[in-house]
C-alpha cells in the first residue's frame, strides 16, 4: 500500500479549510502588495478558486487566468466566479500554459512548497510576465510552525504520529523563499510576514474543520480510536478556548514580491501602487 499524500481533489472539502484560510491571508496580502488595477494576472495553483476571487474583487483586474492541476477544484471555482473576467484551465505550474511575457503579474498562493520543483514554478512565473511585471506569493510558515493546524501537528507529534507535511516545506521559510526569487533573477525584492487569525463558533467546529484538511485526514483515518481520542483531548487543552466558548487561531504566511528585469513600452508596474 503506498503511503498517504496531501491532495486537493474536493473543491468544496477545501473551502471550508483552507479556502477560508487563504481569504483572511490573501486579502492582507493583497493590501501590502496594493497592485494597481487593470493587470493581467495569473494564478497558479488557484484551487477552489478563493484567491483568485479576492483579486477579483479587490484588484480590478483585466483578466485573471486561473490554473491548477486538479479538475475537481477548477469545477468549484467555474462554479463560484462566473465572470468573464475569470477562466480556469488545467495545467502545471512548471509548464505554464502561455506564451513569453503576455501577462502582467504572477502570484502563488499557498502554493510553492507543494510545486515539485519550486525554482522551475518561479522560473515560469518570471517567464510569462512582460519585463517590469510583477512576481508574488505568500506560503504558511510551516518549519517555523505559522501553519492553521501547528497545534494538531504539534501534539500529533508528541503522541508519536507523523503528520503530512508538504513536500517542500524548505521553500516556505523567509530564507527559502527569498533564495527562490534570487535564483529566477527577480529585482526590486521585497518580503513581509503576513498574519491571519480565525475565530471558530466552538472546539468541535475548530476540530472537525481542522483534521479535514488534506495534511491531517489521511493520517487520522489511520490511528485507532482511541488515539484520537487522546489526541482531541490534548489538542483541547492546547488551544485558547474564551469564555464564550469560541476558538481563535493565528497563522503565519511568508511574502514575497519581486519585479521581472527589464521595462517595456508604458514603463515597469509599481511593487505598490501610489
Amino acid at each position: 500500500m503506498s503511503a498517504p499524500t496531501i491532495t486537493f481533489d474536493d473543491g468544496a472539502a477545501y473551502e471550508r479549510m483552507m479556502g477560508q484560510w487563504s481569504g483572511l491571508a490573501g486579502r492582507a496580502f493583497l493590501e501590502w502588495l496594493s497592485p494597481p488595477p487593470s493587470l493581467r494576472w495569473v494564478d497558479i495553483g488557484c484551487g477552489s478558486g478563493a484567491f483568485t476571487q479576492l483579486l477579483v474583487e479587490h484588484c480590478a483586474p483585466m483578466t485573471v487566468e486561473g490554473v491548477d492541476p486538479s479538475e475537481g477544484q477548477l469545477a468549484f471555482a467555474r462554479e463560484r466566479l462566473a465572470t468573464p473576467v475569470a477562466r480556469f484551465r488545467q495545467g502545471d505550474a512548471m509548464a505554464l500554459p502561455f506564451a513569453d511575457g503576455t501577462l502582467d503579474a504572477a502570484v502563488m498562493a499557498l502554493v510553492v512548497f507543494f510545486v515539485p520543483d519550486p525554482a522551475k514554478g518561479v522560473a515560469e512565473m518570471v517567464r510569462v510576465v512582460r519585463p517590469g511585471g510583477l512576481a508574488a506569493a505568500y506560503v504558511w510558515d510551516v518549519v517555523n510552525g505559522g501553519g492553521p493546524s501547528e497545534a494538531i501537528i504539534t501534539e500529533m507529534k508528541g503522541m508519536g504520529f507523523a503528520p503530512l507535511r508538504a513536500p517542500r516545506a524548505e521553500a516556505s521559510t523567509p530564507e527559502g523563499l527569498h533564495a527562490l526569487w534570487v535564483r529566477a533573477g527577480l529585482a526590486d525584492i521585497e518580503a513581509r510576514v503576513i498574519r491571519a487569525r480565525r475565530t471558530f463558533d466552538d472546539f468541535e467546529d475548530y476540530w472537525s474543520t481542522t483534521t479535514a484538511a488534506p495534511n491531517l485526514a489521511p493520517i487520522l483515518t489511520t490511528i485507532a480510536t482511541a488515539d484520537v481520542t487522546q489526541l482531541k483531548s490534548r489538542v483541547r487543552d492546547r488551544v485558547p478556548i474564551e469564555a464564550s466558548g469560541r476558538v481563535s487561531i493565528e497563522a503565519h504566511a511568508n511574502a514575497i514580491v519581486g519585479r521581472r528585469p527589464g521595462i517595456m513600452a508604458g514603463g515597469g508596474l509599481p511593487l505598490h501602487e501610489g
